[in-house]
């Protein structure tokens, strides 16, 4: 029977090795590039859309079983281009132009074995002037079953979770 499960597993494990196809390389930026992430509990105040653009943040919600103290790094990418990371509970955000947009979290780090890991996707219009709030949404199940999920909130949960989040301090790693 485990050699059952083992076998029917592979291509799971195989897929989460491969580039993400599709849109997915035009939203997310190149795999290589990877961010070294801190969690600043001083938190700046809510930022201001810059004239001409748009604002979006990009929120990390951990949930995980209690005996768990793992704290996985979400990278957020928008164009084919990364704009930075989240690590455990924590956010980030960017100016963004008007227009269409193609949003992306992805796992900068598969956590520990798991099957099936693939990015999570979405697509917006900005507006000028406007704040937009996503939540990367990571649930543990068990060891090796783990979801993450990209959604827009609307302004009042997105302001909320910015304001009870530590904001995301990254840098390239070199």
């Amino acid at each position: 029977m485990k050699f059952l499960i083992a076998l029917l597993s592979l291509p799971l494990m195989a897929a989460s090795e491969a580039p993400a196809p599709g849109i997915a390389r035009y939203a997310c930026g190149p795999n290589e590039v990877k961010f070294t992430v801190k969690a600043d509990p001083q938190r700046p105040p809510l930022a201001q859309a810059e004239p001409g653009k748009a604002l979006v943040y990009v929120v990390e919600v951990y949930d995980r079983p209690l005996n768990e103290l793992g704290k996985p790094t979400i990278r957020a990418g928008m164009d084919g281009t990364w704009m930075g990371a989240n690590r455990s509970t924590s956010y980030l955000s960017f100016a963004v132009d008007a227009g269409e947009h193609h949003l992306c979290t992805d796992w900068q780090d598969v956590p520990r074995r798991i099957a099936g890991v693939r990015p999570s996707l979405t697509k917006f219009n900005a507006e000028a002037g406007q704040t937009y709030y996503f939540q990367a949404h990571v649930v543990e199940y068990s060891l090796s079953l783990w979801s993450l999920d990209l959604q827009m909130v609307n302004e009042d949960e997105g302001r909320m979770l910015v304001e009870t989040s530590p904001h995301s301090s990254f840098a390239l790693k070199k």
